[in-house]
């Protein structure tokens, strides 16, 4: 048996090794661009942060052995497999935006073969290799428990909407680098019992490609997308009561509707969950870095992901390489206790942002440093709102939730212990309950509302 010297030195070999390997991705895909080799180092100090973990793992699990545990996972999770009846909204450039709608009381349709979940929804022996694949004993409960908990939701909304006509539709928007697949055990939550609607942001998920920057006509920013939902709402919910759900970019697109739409936002939304997200100063954002590596990012981030986006058929075959490195960064930016995450739901999050390409990356990045709807958050103040955030979210920090649920009186505002970034997978129950409680408030308020003006 190696003694405890000769373990920690095999460790302190196998990081520095790691270490050097991201540096060499972060430069090697830097150089893909004339000026980018400074930027590269921007990179590689949030590369290394993963570098550590993924050299711990190499002394334990062969490169073979992760592939085949990834293919396993792909295969069995149902993780992404949940369809609705699909829509297509055209925006005001006429970008298609893919959107589903699940109706109350209907069967939904399957999973499609080549959906983000391949593999079909699970039958009761693949939810058994699921689970082995997932971690055994290990996996968390609270995705084991999810049928009996998603039976409890329905329940407790389906005494709460009372008339079916005072119901409001659910729609939901996803963040950055995610698509709607992101809000899989949610939708399963109100899976029957409530009308939703999950979209795909623009250039992300069956979205087409923006085509205001495919011609170089208008960039990306967060008021663009509040227009895009603005479509989205105008073909998915042409009538009734709705209550928006946004997590991180999808919660700034819910803050950018208001902005632009103040009038359509006070005669039909009821209600308002905003989950990691922020209103501004994302520029201050220390990503978990030290000061020195803070400062090189926001400086020279945009600049290489744009140099990386001019050559994403290089940087994706380099982005394929180094899965085990990419695996690592998703785990330490998306969740606030990696360890005790389901493996399938770890690697169902991997397989959501290594889906979203390069090019597309650089494009959305430039909008979050000059994001601020501070004053627009006026818009929802009176309605039944949640504002929901882990405390160990690195990418948008509790206190930018706090922030928001300051200027919200009506909202319920909620910090998760030990959660990250995307904490409706990382702690899903706890998240739906929260969910379903303001479901409950607006429709009430709804109800309330069609009382009052009868």
């Amino acid at each position: 048996m190696t003694d405890g010297t000769g373990a920690a030195k095999a460790v302190e070999a196998a990081v520095e090794t790691a270490v050097e390997s991201a540096a060499d991705a972060a430069g090697n895909w830097a150089r893909a661009g004339r000026s980018a080799g400074i930027a590269g180092a921007a990179i590689g100090v949030v590369a290394a942060g993963a570098a550590a973990g993924v050299a711990i793992e190499r002394l334990t699990v062969g490169r073979g052995m992760r592939r085949k545990a990834r293919l396993a996972l792909d295969a069995a999770g149902p993780f992404g497999t949940l369809r609705g009846t699909p829509g297509t909204a055209i925006a005001e450039d006429g970008t298609a935006l893919y959107y589903e709608v699940d109706e109350p009381g209907e069967t939904a349709p399957g999973p499609e073969d080549d959906g983000p979940g391949k593999g079909g929804t699970a039958t009761a022996k693949t939810d058994k290799n699921a689970r082995a694949a997932r971690g055994g004993k290990n996996a968390r409960p609270a995705q084991d428990g999810q049928a009996g908990a998603q039976g409890g939701f329905r329940k407790r909304l389906l005494s709460a909407l009372g008339r079916r006509s005072a119901a409001p539709t659910v729609v939901f928007c996803h963040g950055y680098c995610l698509s709607q697949d992101s809000w899989h055990f949610q939708r399963g939550a109100l899976r029957g019992t409530v009308r939703t609607v999950h979209w795909d942001q623009r250039s992300h998920g069956r979205s087409a490609r923006g085509h205001a920057q495919m011609d170089g006509t208008e960039p990306v920013t967060i008021d663009l997308l509040g227009r895009d939902l603005k479509a989205v709402l105008d073909a998915a919910v042409p009538q009734g009561p709705i209550v928006l759900v946004g997590h991180s970019m999808g919660g700034m697109t819910v803050m950018a509707l208001a902005d632009q739409f103040p009038g359509f936002v006070a005669e039909r939304v009821v209600g308002v969950a905003l989950i990691g997200t922020s209103a501004g100063r994302l520029s201050e954002v220390a990503f978990g870095l030290p000061s020195l590596g803070v400062k090189a990012f926001h400086r020279f981030a945009p600049g290489v992901l744009k140099a990386l986006g001019a050559q994403s058929e290089i940087v994706e075959r380099g982005r394929r390489a180094t899965a085990d490195l990419f695996a690592g960064l998703v785990k330490r930016y998306s969740f606030g206790t990696p360890k005790d995450v389901d493996p399938g739901v770890a690697r169902f999050a991997e397989r959501l942002i290594e889906a979203t390409p390069i090019d597309v990356v650089a494009e959305f990045f430039p909008a979050f440093a000059v994001h601020d709807k501070t004053e627009a958050l006026v818009a929802y103040d009176t309605l039944p709102a949640l504002v929901l955030a882990g405390d160990r979210d690195l990418i948008t920090p509790a206190d930018h939730s706090q922030t928001i649920g300051e200027l919200l009186p009506a909202a319920e505002l909620v910090c998760v212990d030990g959660a990250g970034h995307l904490v409706m997978l990382e702690r899903p129950e706890l998240v739906n309950d929260h969910l379903v409680t303001l479901v409950e408030r607006a429709s009430a308020g709804s109800r309330s509302s069609r009382s009052a003006r009868a």
